[in-house]
């Protein structure tokens, strides 16, 4: 059996098992994904600032998001179709975030449903909500994540138009997927992954199908989803939702510091620094790249996380010590899943915090929270100021 050192072993791993459509559904961005590139490759801009002969022992990478105790300030990050990745894949995946304490997102796009994920692991877990035109659909979705007893609603901002994948294009990208001579010819090398999906609970959009008048199956659901992504979304829709949901509210998809500070405005309790890992418009700037300017506009008044890019814990580490509280991995945990399951979902954590940990301990700090920018070394031009 392969050793697993990193997230690179895993992802090689799953590209060989999945089918090609769900592989490239998750590795690819929009257009000609050079943003996609560039929420990874501009962490290896920043520099770590080495020192020694400081005590490393009794170190703790424990910390809390929006209020909740986790592990290390890391959480799976709402990821469509992540039931087509492995069989029952949000669930798997939930129950590898619940046993090593970090919080699971459950995105609207899901194969197995809200029910069906609180019903197997029995534990609070946050619910992502894309806004639809059938204000009925959403108003019924967020109710049903108050009866599963989500902790937090993490409202995506930066979906309202649905930026162009040419991969999923391309590969006629359906759940379960249509079988074309192309896809069947895929699906005959990938047989490990089509065992598995026999016996999954679910093969379509669980949150969807059944819960919405007129989509029964997957031969009417595509011409739903491409109608209903809600352009009209505003600010003040923003508050009804967080009205409506009530408890904590996390706002995912904020990009510029003016969006920032609307955010922090409406009482959010926290925001997500994300471009969407490079899925809506390409050519915007990397995540991490505009994390010190929306740091030094709202730091003070709102817990702000990164999201994109993240594939390792020395990713983690400079992204807390540019002023995150938090992160969230959605790529790095679904090349786990899909190599390994349950399993492989662990493993991508046990690697980004043994990561975070041994970094953490090199830069001579013994806790995530004492993480700063004295830690790093930033270029002059690092920033995403505009002119």
């Amino acid at each position: 059996m392969a050793v697993i050192t990193n997230i690179e072993d895993l992802k090689r791993i799953y590209e060989r098992r999945v089918p090609r459509m769900f592989y490239d559904y998750a590795e690819s961005g929009s257009w000609t994904e050079q943003t996609f590139r560039e929420n990874s490759s501009d962490f290896d801009l920043i520099r770590l600032r080495q020192r020694v002969a400081v005590d490393m022992s009794g170190r703790s990478t424990a910390s809390q998001m929006v209020g909740q105790d986790v592990a290390m300030p890391v959480a799976l990050a709402p990821v469509g179709l992540t039931g087509m990745q492995n069989a029952d894949g949000e669930i798997k995946a939930a129950r590898a975030a619940n046993e090593f304490g970090v919080p699971f997102t459950l995105s609207t796009m899901s194969i197995n449903s809200i029910e069906e994920v609180a019903e197997a692991t029995g534990r609070p877990f946050w619910f992502q909500l894309y806004t639809m035109r059938d204000t009925d659909y959403t108003s019924r979705l967020i109710q049903r994540a108050k009866a599963a007893k989500c902790s937090a609603l993490v409202i995506t901002l930066d979906l309202q138009i649905l930026g162009q994948r040419h991969k999923d294009l391309k590969n006629g990208l359906s759940a379960p997927p249509k079988l074309t001579p192309r896809t069947i010819a895929n699906l005959m090398t990938k047989w490990a992954w089509g065992i598995e999906m026999l016996g999954a609970k679910r093969r379509n959009f669980g949150n969807i199908v059944g819960h919405v008048q007129g989509v029964s199956d997957t031969a009417n659901l595509g011409a739903w989803t491409a109608e209903q992504f809600d352009p009209t979304l505003d600010w003040g829709k923003v508050a009804k939702l967080m009205e409506q949901w009530g408890g904590k509210v996390i706002l995912k998809g904020i990009l510029d510091a003016e969006d920032a500070k609307m955010a922090a405005s409406l009482g959010a309790d926290a925001i997500v620094v994300s471009n969407h890992g490079g899925r809506q418009l390409d050519g915007a700037l990397s995540s991490i790249r505009v994390l010190p300017e929306i740091m030094d506009a709202v730091g003070g008044d709102i817990e702000v996380h990164l999201d994109s890019g993240i594939r390792s814990g020395q990713d983690v580490l400079k992204a807390l010590a540019l002023g995150a509280k938090g992160t969230m991995i959605g790529r790095a945990f679904v090349y786990g899943l899909g190599a390994m399951g349950q399993a492989g979902v662990t493993k991508a954590l046990e690697v980004i915090h043994r990561e975070l940990d041994v970094t953490m301990a090199l830069c001579g700090e013994k806790n995530v929270a004492n993480l700063g920018r004295h830690n790093l070394l930033v270029p002059e031009d690092f920033g995403g100021r505009w002119a």
